[in-house]
This record gives C-alpha cells, structure tokens and sequence, in this order.
C-alpha cells in the first residue's frame, strides 16, 4: 500500500510540474525564427520579447487560454493538498471523492485551454499586432506538455476515485 501511495504522490507532483510547465514556458507555437505562448512573443535572433496585449484580433481566446491553464495548476495544487488532508483525516475504507473531483476539474481545465488553442491557432497566428510572420511555425513543446497533462490529471483523478485508504 505504501508503494501504491508513493507511485499516487508521485504521479500528482508530475502532473502539477507539467502544467507549471506548460502554462509558464514559450513554446506553444515555435518557428525558425520565434518562439510564442499564450503570454508573449520572443524573437530568437534577437532575444527580444513582446506581451501579448489586446491589439490582437483574438485576445480573448488567448485569455481564455490563460484562464483555464492557471485555473488547472490552482485546481492540481489544491487537490494534492486536499489528498494529504484526507489521508490523515478520512477513516479506513473511505474513498478520496472530494480529492478525484478537485483533480478532474483541474482535468477538465487544461483541455479546455489546450482546445481552444487547438481550435483558434489559425487566427490566433494571423494578428497583425505581431512584428513578425508566425503563422509558419508548428505547435511547441509546452502545447503537447499542456495535452500530456490533460492525461496525467484525468488519470490521477480516476486514480483518487477508485482509492480507498487502507491500513
């Protein structure tokens, strides 16, 4: 049971990471010569940076994004600490619900703000508050992070539905 409930933790800490990850790094969309998230846009040859403000046709769908990206790592931080909370409170053969539904709304987040990217990107790239072409780039790293966290939390929260505490 302790292996079980290390290889859980574990899991949780690796979902959070991905999410602190994903919604902080600058690589959603990546080209040759830019790199750009749901926050800013740098320029790799001359290491400049700008913020992504409401001059851009689609802001609303990056707030979105921004929205639901920091509403799921709040909802994994508070669900791991709700798990550690139930595993001195709950009594034996109880099961971790409020822990599980915590998770899966933090889940349920970060898919959320990875469709909307998904769906908006054409237009998202298309702004013309950019100083440069970024409609020809590619999906980044952190995007496929912010997906591969999608899995890790809804597997976690599945995980914390069927647990009960066990001595």
């Amino acid at each position: 049971m302790l292996i079980l409930l290390a290889f859980i933790i574990v899991f949780h800490i690796t979902s959070a990471a991905l999410l602190f990850i994903s919604t902080i790094d600058n690589a959603w969309w990546v080209g040759d010569n830019f790199s750009t998230d749901v926050w800013r846009m740098c320029a790799t040859n001359t290491s400049t940076c700008m913020a992504i403000t409401d001059e851009f046709n689609e802001y609303q769908s990056i707030q979105a994004v921004q929205a639901a990206m920091i509403l799921s790592t709040i909802f994994c931080c508070v669900a791991f600490l709700v798990f550690i909370l139930q595993l001195f409170r709950l009594k034996q053969g109880e099961r971790f619900v409020l822990t599980s539904i915590i998770q899966l709304l933090s889940c349920l987040c970060v898919m959320i703000a990875a469709s909307i990217y998904t769906d908006r990107h054409e237009e998202l790239h298309q702004s013309r508050g950019y100083r440069m072409e970024v409609s020809k780039g590619q999906y980044g790293y952190s995007f496929v992070l912010a997906w591969i966290a999608f899995a890790f939390t809804l597997i976690s929260g599945v995980m914390y539905l069927v647990l009960r505490k066990r001595k």
